[in-house]
């Protein structure tokens, strides 16, 4: 499986609304794979297609990524689309694959219900919570061209794009 290459922001790539798949086939299921491979290279516990280029609706996550000695929990996800959100929220602190060496604090609903397509191509409805949520919520974010500094202060995103661009210059 190759890994994929995953812009960083202020790439305009990451700013595109993707298109929903048709369906979950081989092709699709390769693309997942591929994603979360690319995922775990990058220390991520998601990853959105179009993160790595792909204009299509899919998501895949690793709720345990990162924790040693316990199981993965991985969910693969297409077209996913939150049905419900609760009214309770939290300010939890994220960071993005996208985004790298930064954090920023985010107001999101605490429970959210979603619904999807799976690896086998069947629609799922769940009702999920605590980090799961947060984590589905700052990927749908991706598919619809949104980072999670888009909804931090104009101020707060200023100084991250800031840094960003001075990281890559020191590197090229």
């Amino acid at each position: 499986m190759p890994l994929l290459t995953v812009l960083t922001a202020p790439d305009p790539r990451l700013k595109i609304k993707a298109k929903p798949v048709e369906s979950v086939n081989d092709d699709i299921r390769q693309l997942m794979d591929d994603m979360l491979e690319t995922m775990y290279a990058n220390e991520g516990m998601g990853l959105a297609a179009t993160q790595v280029g792909v204009d299509k609706r899919v998501v895949v996550i690793d709720l345990n990524a990162g924790e040693e000695g316990v199981e993965p929990d991985i969910i693969k996800l297409a077209n996913p689309e939150i049905i419900w959100s609760s009214e309770e929220t939290a300010i939890v602190n994220e960071s993005c694959i996208s985004v790298p060496n930064q954090y920023g604090a985010v107001d999101r609903p605490t429970k959210v219900k979603i619904r999807y397509l799976d690896e086998n191509n069947t629609l799922q409805e769940k009702e999920v919570d605590d980090i799961f949520a947060r984590c589905i919520q700052h990927e749908i974010d991706h598919l619809d061209g949104i980072l999670y500094i888009d909804r931090l202060s104009r101020l707060k995103r200023e100084i991250i794009l800031r840094k960003l661009l001075k990281n890559n210059k020191l590197r090229l």
